[in-house]
């Protein structure tokens, strides 16, 4: 599977570490008790479909990246980097034809 890095270009998914779920919200620390943090951490569904994903482009830029991924084709629809460096490059990677897994 490719993930189109909006800063390095496609790069297979070996060289990304899995983030997690992008549409989570993380519990208020302030606030939160141990069952919204263990909620948070270890329940996740399973959902068939298009997902948002975190990924980690480890062994390339080492940007974190929004990742909108169909989990039954694993199709790639976009890809966006997140966090402080998101201000920097405002545009979205998209590809219309997805990439193939291999």
């Amino acid at each position: 599977m490719l993930i189109p890095c909006p800063h390095c270009g496609p790069r297979d998914v070996g060289e990304f570490t899995y983030g997690g779920d992008a549409t989570k919200e993380r519990p208020d620390p302030g606030s939160a008790g141990a069952a919204d943090w263990c909620d948070y951490v270890f329940q996740r569904e399973n959902l068939r479909g298009t997902h948002l994903e975190y990924w980690h482009h480890a062994q390339g830029c080492r940007l974190w990246l929004r990742v909108r991924r169909d989990t039954v084709t694993h199709k790639i629809e976009a890809a966006e980097i997140v966090g402080p460096w998101a201000a920097a490059t405002v545009r979205e990677t998209g590809n219309d034809e997805g990439q193939d897994v291999a």
